[in-house]
């Protein structure tokens, strides 16, 4: 899962690391879509070597998705995993290894994680259903609409994407299929490696990644300057990929936007959630026919040999006492990480990555480390007496940071309850003024009112105004219209009657916190409230805050050496404060050696509830379900979820009992015997299957260990015939013979007949149980130029413009056959507009290529941005196409590459859509509209050099595109002249007009070269 927002910092501090990914898409010729020939040069202007696939990250959005309907069944879900991987594949391209990772069993640490992800999907999905029942019947009983039930099906169960599961069994057998198909077919996989690693072998998916990177780092034969690509989105996937000291590895993962908005799961209406679903009827402009589709989802590299130079600079500590190591640094500071959260311990109260956790632990060792000695890390061992001296310093700030939290926090309620009364102000003035009450109230139909005769109606009037000003005016005699009839009009039932539905948006109504950890003896009342041990037990909290630190140097381990232990876990749902962290020198730092991981079906038995019983065996099933049984505590039908100081469900802690792993075993000794040869097969431990073309130089050897029949004794694989990769290989059951069939595991696919392809069972190269990788750079390994910009660029460039680095090239993003729509939504991104539909537009000489023009080669002073002139007279000639909402695709004339920005319903008077962002409030005639804050261009995001040149080119680009008129006689241009940009009169300048009026209007005769071969729209746009 990661660490929680950790990637949404780590992306907005460290701007550069992010490249949006250029992708080319399948093209349809006569009716057949022909698919990306992965076999060309990659676009991105780098060749990958190595592809690695934490497929669970692909396997839960196919099966489950939140922004597209669900798939009908297992074998759609399959074909959906196959799509998915193509386009992976076709955005990377390696040209040496493919390594698809499954989630295997986990170690014990990882599966009360896993347990209580599982125990609550289980029930959230039971009390949604419940509640969906219920609001439909309460919509429907008061006369609304909603679309009909859906037919009940099978419901798919998100936990079946687990170890030993029928489920997994199968894509483990789709997935072999695919290779083949593709090996067979493929151009772009005819001479690389795929390996495998199904759910049958044990480790977390990215943990067998590592590991096999770890174990080819240790082989002489391995290339140092490897190009690795992990795809993956879980945020610890960075901290991994340092942790491997590789100089050129890269991450690529979907595009993170936050906030999108979803259908009700009722009415299947945007703008509200279930619990707010009212079954109104769909206005005109809702209507399917003609809603916009959703944005496809782009994908962006994190680049994190950038994201090196960032922190070199950083943790740069200069007249250390001793030698300084940047490689030793960046060790530390991932380790500091762990702090903040993990897959394994809960983080520690005083961190939350949201108050700039991760900034403070590094100021705090900066300060810390001239006192150390040494660094705290070393190759995934940890100096614990070095980090007793940051921890004793956290611990002093603790009362502060929990005092300026709660200031925080009530500051951004009654910001939000200031914010919440203007929207409902204006929810307001768009109400009728006033609507009569009483006898000329209006009445529901069939609800039992009686309209009889008016009597004195100066004095139902009077009363009608006068519960109008009391509030109780149109809002109420509408909402009215909604109750049974007997209710008062304006009254709101209770929240017993509503269900339990919570339907005051306006409360201030916050989680019960017992700790107050903010007030005076708030250590005393943690441990009471979430330990139960008494104030004075200080030997207690010692022991949990000694638990922690031995859960520190398990999790460092495990990223740099692998797992220590499969057995160790942390046996507390809370963390200890930082001020606990006494006398931990000397604890140890070795775990128990020579463990084994739990079966598949072993660990179904440990984190499923008896509500995913179904993928287990019968009589497996009935220890989950019989009050007679030995382990029947490990399965509670409920259980309480802690918020533990926070807001949503999903935050807080579930209070699950922790498995008995004795216990468990010997409750399962009696259920052994019941197991199928299929069952049996599905609890054994596997290995990773390696997977070779007949056109790659090892096929030949790897065909060699057929003959004679099947032999598993494993054979050391030569690294020079397999470009590199070390390790032992055997005799594969699923072997497909050369020139022979694979059976096709899902209907409608046709079998692979003629086979060339091979497959062999794959071992890594292993190692003594004490051996120790080293963290550090391999010699000969040749660091990436540098990307960010130098300190003394401007020193050194007087007058020159920096041209900021877009890509993994210096020229990437700035060549005239290049697509700019990755360079067009970095620009978005970076505003914090995510999630909008691009409009593709050609490069043109004269503004990011090679010609003359903002960004090339041309004294400063001349062109849009000074007061000579320009390359504009070129660039009008290129119209450029946006989308309007109510004329549709426009023409516009432009000089640099627009970057249309999501358009909102048109003014009913100006006609204006809205484009987002560019600088305060700029009008533009004939079409544009640019609502911005004023302190946009002076935020410190926006002055970093790879983002603030882009914003540049962006104000710019749209002051040009506006100054040409839409209609043939003339040009009208009224607006503001921005900071450092030209502006009309400059404009008019540029085309040899006299000066404009005072009003900044400018008359551009028809026949003007400049715009003669501008294309017109029909009916013309006019200005404002």
């Amino acid at each position: 899962m990661g660490v929680p927002a950790f990637f949404r910092w780590l992306s907005r501090k460290y701007t550069s690391l992010i490249v949006n990914c250029v992708e080319e898409k399948p093209r349809e010729i006569n009716g057949v879509t022909a698919p990306v020939d992965s076999s060309k040069p990659n676009p991105n202007d780098v060749e990958f070597d190595n592809l690695y696939l934490d497929m669970n990250g692909i396997i839960h959005p196919c099966c489950h998705p939140e922004d597209r309907p669900a798939p009908k069944n297992e074998d759609e879900m399959m074909l959906i995993i196959f799509d998915f991987i193509d386009r992976i594949f076709s955005i990377v391209r390696p040209r040496r290894v493919l390594y698809m990772a499954i989630d295997g069993v986990a170690p014990r640490a990882k599966m009360n994680q896993q347990r209580s992800r599982r125990f609550r999907a289980s029930k959230e999905s039971h009390e949604k259903i419940e509640d969906m029942a219920r609001i439909r019947e309460e919509v429907l009983s008061n006369g609304m609409h909603l679309p009909p039930e859906k037919p009940k099906g099978e419901h798919f169960d998100s936990n079946c994407i687990t170890p030993g599961t029928p489920f997994m069994f199968k894509l483990a057998e789709c997935l072999r299929y695919y290779v083949h198909d593709r090996l067979n077919n493929d151009p772009g996989w005819r001479n690389i490696k795929v390996i495998l690693s199904d759910a049958n072998v044990p480790g977390e998916g990215e943990h067998k990644i590592m590991d096999y990177i770890r174990r080819q780092r240790a082989q002489p034969d391995h290339d140092p300057n490897t190009q690795h690509c992990l795809c993956g989105a879980d945020a610890d996937l960075i901290m991994l990929g340092l942790a491997t000291h590789e100089p050129n590895f890269t991450i690529i993962r979907e595009e993170f936007k936050p906030n999108q908005p979803k259908p009700c799961d009722l009415c299947g209406q945007m703008g509200h959630e279930l619990k707010n679903c009212e079954g109104l009827a769909r206005e005109p402009s809702a209507d399917e026919s003609i809603a916009m589709p959703g944005p496809e989802t782009q994908y962006i590299f994190v680049r994190l040999s950038v994201l090196r130079e960032y922190l070199q600079s950083e943790l740069a500590m200069p007249n250390l006492p001793f030698k300084y190591d940047f490689e030793r640094a960046l060790d530390d500071w991932v380790f500091m990480c762990f702090f903040v959260g993990n897959d394994f311990l809960p983080h520690l109260p005083s961190l939350e990555i949201r108050e700039g956790a991760i900034d403070r632990l590094v100021k705090l060792y900066k300060n810390t480390v001239y006192k150390t000695g040494g660094y705290l890390t070393d190759s995934g061992v940890v100096d614990l007496s070095r980090v007793q001296l940051v921890m004793s310093d956290l611990g002093q700030v603790e009362d502060e940071i929990f005092k300026r939290r709660r200031e925080t926090e009530l500051d951004f309620r009654r910001r939000d309850k200031l914010k919440k009364q203007r929207m409902k102000q204006q929810q307001n003035a768009q109400r009728p003024k006033w609507m009569m009450g009483g006898q000329f109230a209006p009445q529901a139909l069939g609800r039992g009112g009686s309209s009889g005769p008016v009597s004195n109606p100066r004095q139902a009037a009077y009363q009608g105004r006068m519960q109008n000003m009391r509030g109780e005016g149109a809002a109420a005699e509408l909402k009215s219209l909604m109750y049974q009839g007997g209710e008062r009009s304006g009254q709101k039932r209770p929240a017993e009657e509503q269900g339990g539905r919570e339907q005051n948006d306006d409360s201030d109504e916050e989680p019960e916190d017992n700790v107050r950890l903010w007030e005076d003896g708030w250590k005393d009342r943690y441990y009471q409230s979430k330990f139960d041990v008494d104030a004075g037990d200080i030997e207690f909290r010692h022991n949990v805050a000694r638990h922690y630190v031995r859960g520190l140097c398990w999790v460092l381990r495990y990223y740099y050496q692998g797992c220590a232990s499969w057995k160790w876990y942390f046996p507390y749902h809370y963390a200890p404060f930082a001020s606990d962290f006494v006398n931990i020198g000397d604890l140890s730092n070795d775990f128990e050696k020579n463990t084994s991981p739990f079966k598949p079906l072993e660990q179904l038995m440990g984190v499923f509830p008896a509500a995913s019983k179904k993928h287990l065996p019968i009589t497996w099933q009935t220890l989950m379900e019989d009050p007679e049984s030995p382990i029947i505590d490990f399965y509670p039908i409920d259980f309480k979820i802690d918020l533990n100081g926070k807001k949503y469900a999903w935050q807080g802690v579930a209070l699950l009992p922790f498995v008995d792993e004795t216990r468990l075993r010997k409750a399962l000794e009696t259920v052994y015997p019941d197991l199928t040869a299929q069952e049996r097969k599905r609890n054994t431990r596997g290995n990773d299957r390696l997977f070779i073309g007949c056109n790659h130089p090892a096929y030949e050897f790897l065909e060699g260990l057929y003959e004679g029949g099947i032999t598993n004794n494993p054979v050391l694989l030569d690294p020079k015939s397999a470009e590199g990769m070390a390790g032992k290989v055997w005799c594969d059951e699923y072997n497909i013979p050369k020139g022979g069939t694979v059976p096709s595991p899902v209907p409608g696919v046709p079998d692979l007949h003629d086979n060339r392809c091979i497959t062999v069972c794959f071992q890594d190269l292993q190692f003594d149980s004490d051996h120790l990788f080293k963290a550090e750079v391999l010699p000969g390994a040749v660091m990436p130029a540098p990307t960010l910009k130098p300190e003394d660029w401007n020193s050194r460039n007087p007058g020159q413009r920096y041209r900021p680095q877009l890509g993994f090239q210096p020229h990437s993003g700035y060549r005239n056959s290049k697509d700019m729509s990755s360079a067009h939504r970095m620009i978005m991104s970076s505003a914090g507009i995510h999630g909008q539909a691009m409009m593709p537009t050609p490069m043109r000489p004269g503004l990011m290529g090679a010609g003359p023009g903002l960004m090339g080669a041309v004294p400063r002073g001349a062109g849009l941005m000074g007061s000579g002139p320009s390359s504009y007279s070129q660039g009008v000639q290129h119209p450029t196409h946006f989308l309007c909402p109510q004329w549709g695709p426009v023409s516009a004339a432009s000089s640099l590459p627009f970057v249309p920005m999501p358009a909102t319903p048109c003014h009913p008077v100006s006609h204006s859509p809205r484009f987002y962002p560019i600088h305060s409030t700029l009008v533009l005639a004939p079409f544009i509209r640019l609502p911005l804050p004023p302190d946009f261009l002076s935020r410190s995001w926006c002055q970093r050099p790879s983002i603030g040149s882009a914003l540049r080119v962006c104000v710019c680009m749209c002051v040009s595109a506006v100054s040409i008129s839409a209609r043939p006689a003339h040009t009208l241009f009224k607006g503001k002249i921005l900071t450092g940009v030209s502006g009309p009169l400059q404009m008019a300048k540029v085309v040899g007009l006299p000066p404009s009026t005072p009003d900044n209007e400018v008359d551009i005769p028809g026949d003007n070269p400049a715009i003669a071969s501008l294309k017109h729209t029909d009916p013309p746009l006019r200005a404002r």
